[in-house]
């Protein structure tokens, strides 16, 4: 595999939306939409895709920046990562979602890298990346669910020929806070929970998102109901920096009287979406916040796991994970 240079693309650079969307209509299913480039310029540089064109929105200052609005806050697609993490507003309302921000890869990624690139990046399963031709890349095999393939970062629930997982840790923390992911596209503007913003490879093979041909993620709107609740969010990853999470954990609950009254809890990197807890959360609530509970929310989330051969140890990470969240939040 060729790796020294990048294959030839024209470079379209919009100031706005509407250019981007135009370019993007006009340009086909050739042309690829980048934000920070982290994750688009990885697979042109390593031949993996190819693009006729390359859509840069870094120039379009309107999908930048963190607002007030009644109801939450609304965060620009473009806002960088370590903006968030270091925002006064995000770290007093919604501090979950500034530590998970804070967790991403290395400072000078979160400074280039985006929220929205962030959510959007496509998985980093090793054989898909390498150009191989597994199912997610159009063909009959996957190669890490073979008897000698290599899973120890895959899923444990929602395999379906493919069993790559999402690779975003804002992601479960955007899950936990309700939010609401406002996409742009030639036919008009719609809002996708952040829940729903994901699909497995039983709905879509070849996609991480909903985002369809010539659609932008411009913004993500946050409401108000989880703001100031107690949170928690926890990464485990082979390397403190410059890693992806082997498991993460995002959790928001308010306590009243002692007792969980509300909770939401969502585990990124078990699942080839980040998994919402359900189970979790109908467990604790209504229950003590203290170590019973906390221990029993633990061995409640692993019910139904499907390990491989390589990542058994996922099992017992999350279920400590989950403890932690719950007691220490």
């Amino acid at each position: 595999m060729s790796k020294d240079m990048m294959p030839h693309f024209e470079l379209y650079q919009p100031d706005s939306v509407e250019g981007a969307l135009d370019l993007l209509g006009r340009l086909g299913e050739g042309a690829l939409p980048m934000a920070g480039g982290n994750d688009t310029l990885d697979w042109l540089k390593d031949r993996v895709k190819r693009a006729t064109a390359v859509v840069d929105l870094a120039g379009i200052e309107e999908m930048k920046g963190i607002r007030e609005t009644a109801d939450g806050i609304e965060i620009g697609a473009l806002t960088t990562l370590t903006e968030i993490e270091q925002s006064a507003l995000i770290q007093g309302r919604y501090q979950v979602l500034a530590d998970a921000a804070g967790k991403v890869a290395s400072p000078q990624i979160r400074n280039s890298g985006t929220i929205g690139g962030n959510v959007c990046q496509d998985t980093r399963c090793w054989y898909y990346r390498y150009g191989v031709d597994c199912y997610r890349a159009g063909g009959n095999t996957c190669y890490a669910d073979t008897p000698q393939g290599q899973n120890r970062e895959h899923c444990l629930w929602g395999a379906d020929r493919c069993i790559a997982v999402s690779p975003s840790d804002t992601a479960p923390a955007l899950v936990v806070l309700d939010a609401q992911m406002v996409i742009q596209g030639a036919d008009g503007t719609r809002e996708v929970a952040a829940e729903d913003f994901f699909i497995g490879p039983d709905i879509d093979i070849e996609r991480m998102t909903v985002l369809g041909p010539g659609e932008i993620l411009t913004a993500i709107r946050i409401p108000s109901d989880w703001a100031g609740a107690q949170f928690y969010f926890e990464k485990v990853a082979d390397r403190n920096t410059w890693d992806f999470a082997l498991v993460n954990i995002a959790s928001a609950m308010f306590v009243e009287g002692g007792m969980i009254s509300r909770i939401r809890v969502a585990a990124g990197a078990v699942q080839c979406v980040p998994r919402r807890l359900t189970v979790v959360e109908e467990v604790v609530t209504g229950s003590p916040k203290d170590a019973a509970t906390a221990q029993l929310a633990g061995q409640s989330a692993v019910r139904g796991a499907t390990p491989f051969n390589y990542n058994h140890f996922k099992i017992p990470l999350l279920q400590n994970l989950v403890t932690r969240a719950i007691r220490d939040a």
